[in-house]
């Protein structure tokens, strides 16, 4: 029985490691999108050689799983799925128990490295729905609505309550996609929005929604309110967009950043430092960069042959489109700051790298779209 399973193994592993399988396009696009991010986090950090070369170790580790994973057939994916599933949820309830952060329990101290598995939980949240209504008659009725919100529910509730509001409704508008992308009605829909609507007076009242959560989405009302309390986020990264122009200061010439008037400059708020140093134009850019990658992932999904492919890229790509929303939002003072990186741009390792993994079952999903699974 052993002899057999390390023969297995050494086939997957033969197979894995031959002749990798990528979606040029795809590879370009998330290459570029790399190094823009380095070099912004370079001027972002004034200089700090080790913060950027810590950065592009994780991308370097992120593109090696990329390359891994796209081996990997989605089939095999599938089956994984709920174990991949069950594993992170387990470690979000690790973490409520032995986590650590600034203010709040989302890491997990390895020794060598610290793990957010909230992020892990952004890759394995699609993939469980898409795994649920992957057998069954689409589009889903109520029953299966039901039961894919409570697989959304379950970690949801344990970021949210870490506390991490934003990753939560991260996790949760991943899932939500795959259920749309599923060809949910559309009278459906706009009875679930209506009701996440009327829901939002008594989420507001949860015990896990913290007084410093409320004030940021007052604040950004009148961010003048408070401009030396709460406020201060918004109102600096406004001046450093605004101050960018039409061209940009130029790289490396991001005063706010410089000045340390921008806070978090470096993870949350790094897009204010790119759009003051490159102004309208590089903003425009780096939008239609995102744009032509999003555009990249739903051409996969459309490709794919099987229904957990088809969700499961629709969602990862509709979840970078989110990612990039939002923090554009935040930063600009469109939306509440809620702590979310813009994707391979902001400093953080444990984001660059599960998204990268992402992107590796997205190019398996293009090469093996057409195989049957």
């Amino acid at each position: 029985m052993i002899e057999l399973l390390q023969v297995r193994m050494r086939r997957l592993l033969r197979r894995v490691l031959t002749r990798p399988r990528i979606d040029l396009p795809l590879a370009a696009g998330l290459l570029l999108l790399s190094m823009v991010g380095l070099a912004t986090l370079y001027s972002a950090a004034d200089g700090s050689v080790a913060l950027v070369g810590g950065q592009a170790v994780r991308f370097v580790l992120g593109f090696a799983l990329l390359l891994l994973i796209s081996r990997i057939p989605p089939s095999t994916l599938r089956n994984w799925t709920p174990w991949l599933y069950a594993g992170s949820t387990l470690l979000l309830v690790v973490v409520a128990v032995l986590g650590e952060g600034r203010g709040a329990d989302r890491w997990l101290n390895l020794g060598v490295m610290r793990f957010q598995p909230s992020e892990l939980v952004k890759l394995t949240m699609p993939m469980m729905a898409a795994w649920y209504l992957h057998p069954r008659q689409l589009p889903p009725g109520w029953k299966d609505i039901a039961v894919v919100g409570v697989l959304i529910a379950i970690p949801a509730v344990l970021i949210a309550r870490q506390p991490d509001l934003g990753t939560a409704l991260l996790v949760a508008a991943a899932g939500a996609f795959a259920l749309f992308l599923s060809g949910m009605a559309w009278w459906r829909i706009g009875l679930l929005l209506g009701g996440a609507g009327a829901m939002v007076p008594v989420v507001w009242h949860l015990p896990f929604i913290h007084q410093y959560q409320r004030e940021r989405v007052l604040t950004l009302l009148n961010p003048e309110s408070d401009p030396l309390g709460n406020g201060w986020h918004i109102i600096q990264s406004q001046i450093a967009v605004g101050s960018g122009g039409v061209f940009g200061k130029g790289w490396m010439h991001s005063s706010q950043s410089r000045l340390d008037f921008l806070p978090e400059h470096t993870t949350d708020f790094i897009f204010a430092v790119f759009s003051e140093e490159f102004g309208l134009v590089g903003v425009c850019l780096m939008v239609a960069l995102y744009a032509f990658i999003i555009g990249r992932c739903l051409w996969i999904a459309m490709e794919a042959r099987d229904t957990y492919s088809r969700l499961l890229a629709g969602a990862i790509g509709m979840s970078l489109f989110v990612y990039v929303f939002v923090n554009g939002g935040m930063v600009s003072g469109m939306l509440p700051v809620v702590g979310v990186p813009m994707p391979m741009v902001s400093y953080g390792g444990t984001s660059a790298v599960t998204l990268l993994t992402g992107f590796g079952m997205l190019m398996s999903i293009h090469a093996h779209r057409k195989r049957h699974d």
